[in-house]
């Protein structure tokens, strides 16, 4: 069951062409890796597939359904989404935060039912202990997990991540994942991911697109599209790729020369 499927996707700023020609379906229970060097479009493709802006062509479609056609209360219920930056949100514990994610199904009341998922995704993202503590007294890697537990509350089926494991240490890294990867087997979410760190990706995406200057450079299975090539290529760096392990891993050994973007 395709989930989210984004067909000839476009986008630019003013003249500045950021995306062109994107196209890519995510099926239920699949996580979908978005990998590619700083300034090649992934966080510009997460927010127009999440509707905060507009693309100059193409179109969303969300289970079945045209993203721009759908209420924002009805998009909220469908798709969560976690930014890069997880902010301060200084007045808010980390049990009210995650609590904002029930907002698309409340109405003036929180019942029981909210609080005990809110408590369940707090142990899922080992944060039952930071419960009351105020989000903005946490670390920037403990901030990020609030975001995560906060989309997944929203019980969609859809989730968007964009660089979720950049301020995690390696533990919590690989223990996001592993969540991410069992709520996407047992409750068929359809997982689109932002990653920097390609064996990390390897290791827990089903499939990867690797967008080079705002088009698809590659698509599919880690171990079709994490080639020597491709690094060489769209990297610019020489690295051998080893698979001896159940997932592909690349082992860098010479950068060339940087390349501009952020």
């Amino acid at each position: 069951m395709v989930r989210l499927s984004v067909e000839d996707l476009s986008f630019a700023y003013r003249n500045h062409e950021v995306l062109r020609g994107v196209t890519f379906p995510v099926h239920a229970g699949e996580i979908l890796g978005l990998v590619g060097p700083n300034g090649c479009g992934k966080t510009t493709l997460i927010r127009c597939v999440d509707g905060m802006l507009s693309p100059n062509g193409g179109k969303v479609m969300l289970e079945g359904r045209e993203l721009g056609t759908m209420h924002r209360r009805e998009v909220a219920r469908a798709m969560a989404y976690v930014p890069q930056s997880a902010g301060n949100h200084t007045s808010s514990t980390v049990f009210e935060t995650v609590l904002m994610g029930r907002r698309p199904y409340l109405n003036w009341t929180v019942n029981p039912d909210d609080e005990e998922k809110v408590v369940a995704a707090l142990d899922l993202l080992d944060l039952g202990d930071l419960a009351l503590r105020k989000v903005g007294e946490l670390s920037g890697g403990e901030r990020q997990r609030v975001m995560i537990a906060r989309a997944l509350v929203q019980e969609t089926g859809v989730v968007l991540l964009d660089e979720p494991t950049s301020n995690l240490d390696v533990c919590h890294q690989m223990g996001v994942m592993e969540v991410l990867s069992s709520l996407a087997e047992e409750k068929g979410l359809a997982v689109v991911i932002a990653l920097h760190d390609l064996n990390l990706a390897a290791t827990y995406c089903h499939r990867l697109m690797v967008l080079s200057a705002g088009s698809v450079y590659g698509y599919g299975t880690p171990e079709e599209v994490l080639t020597e090539a491709m690094l060489r290529n769209v990297y610019g760096i020489e690295a051998v790729v080893k698979r001896d392990l159940p997932a592909p891993y690349m082992v860098p050994v010479r950068a060339g020369r940087l390349r501009g973007g952020a």
